[in-house]
């Protein structure tokens, strides 16, 4: 019998996989990577669902850590957002495929699969770095059952109430991907374009229950990484999962999004993240202040390339690496602390310290300048040139 790799989250479309695979001959090994959206009591519950369905074994690793240093500290440096809106959320999918490789060569398969279906985008993710990683067989169960019937859920329900499995539990309302970088949140009055309901808020508080009075944090950066929030020093994935609770109370960070996707379709999804809300707004605040001119607007360039491979599916092409080795070097003077204002759907970067901020004893703008009045006249004269020589030529 044919060893595979399913990674399995638990909801329909694994938990229709399991028996599926198996009836097709294989003997399923299901993995659960942790990215950061659930407990370890649900931890259990999801390796005891796994064998109930049938799951010869079944693994749980957590990433949190990975996920902080792999993509959520490149995503800081970046500055930038997926169509200047997302926080690719969706990233954590490279770290559940290179998990899943690493558990294929320990069982000495070439077999893996996932509950993708063919209508979205983490298809392309998965499928597109698995492939870079090595040479695998994808078995992909969901877009198989998508050539003998056009409504997949339904499918996956009865065929699994057929072989006695309760299926109450994974049919909800909404589809929601919960990881240490925030929520996503599709499905229902969401995806046909309708105002999102109470329902849909996760990590943030509904509107009427944001608090009164605004708040004031300072973090701590060095080198590019936060390290520290109001003098104390935490690790990256707890120092985000106290953002994200503290910055949801506020409802920073949650936004509808109406996505170019990677297969060309519109797709409409609530996300909420918090606690990169606020680090972006921080970091970039003292980038602003200790970068020169040339470095930020370079940078930027950079930041957005590195942001739209990752959400392509790219995660695992060299020129992820190439970029975020400019990324890393651009941040050698970033170090400093942050003072930011929390207030109802906002965080402002309101003061920064550090002794890296580029204050010229030349002068100080709009208020006092070294340099005479005659210097400045040259000066714009010599930065107009070209403009004026074509103004005379051609007016």
């Amino acid at each position: 019998m044919k060893k595979i790799v399913l990674a399995f989250s638990g909801g329909l479309d694994t938990s229709f996989c399991i028996p599926y695979l198996i009836e097709q001959g294989y003997e399923v090994h299901t993995l659960f990577v942790n990215t950061g959206g659930i407990s370890i009591s649900e931890e259990k519950h999801l390796s005891n669902r796994a064998i109930q369905l049938g799951a010869k074994k079944h693994k749980n690793v957590n990433v949190e850590t990975k996920l902080w240093d792999q993509v959520l500290v490149p995503l800081i440096f970046s500055g930038a957002l997926y169509q200047n809106r997302y926080p690719v959320l969706c990233s954590d999918r490279y770290l559940i495929v290179s998990e899943s490789i690493k558990l294929c060569k320990k069982l000495n398969t070439k077999y893996i699969a996932h509950g993708c279906t063919g209508m979205g985008n983490d298809q392309v993710r998965f499928d597109t770095s698995i492939n870079a990683l090595g040479s695998f067989n994808i078995i992909t169960p969901i877009r198989d059952i998508q050539n003998i019937t056009d409504n997949v859920r339904d499918y996956e329900i009865n065929y699994l109430k057929q072989r006695g499995i309760s299926v109450s539990s994974l049919h909800k309302k909404y589809s929601i991907n919960e990881n240490l970088m925030g929520a996503t949140i599709s499905g229902s009055e969401i995806d046909v374009w309708k105002a999102p309901k109470a329902e849909s808020y996760v990590l943030c508080n509904l509107p009427e229950d944001y608090p009164k009075r605004t708040k004031k944090i300072s973090i701590r950066f060095d080198k590019g990484k936060p390290v520290a929030i109001n003098g104390t020093k935490v690790k990256g994935p707890e120092l985000l999962r106290h953002l994200n609770k503290i910055g949801g109370k506020y409802g920073i960070g949650r936004s509808v999004f109406a996505s170019d996707t990677i297969i060309g379709l519109k797709g409409r999804f609530v996300f909420e993240a918090p606690g990169i809300s606020i680090l972006m707004t921080a970091h970039r605040a003292l980038e602003e202040s200790v970068l020169t001119d040339k470095q930020n607007h370079f940078k930027s360039m950079v930041g957005q390339e590195w942001v739209n491979l990752v959400y392509r599916g790219f995660f695992f092409d060299p020129q992820r690496e190439d970029l975020e080795a400019y990324l890393n070097s651009s941040q050698i003077k970033v170090t400093g602390d942050v003072t930011i204002q929390l207030e109802p759907g906002k965080a402002e970067a309101i003061a920064v310290d550090s002794k890296n901020v580029l204050i010229s004893a030349e002068g100080s703008y709009a208020q006092s300048a070294k340099w005479s009045d005659d210097e400045s006249k040259g000066f714009i004269k010599l930065l107009g040139q070209s403009t004026s020589t074509w103004a005379k030529l051609h007016k």
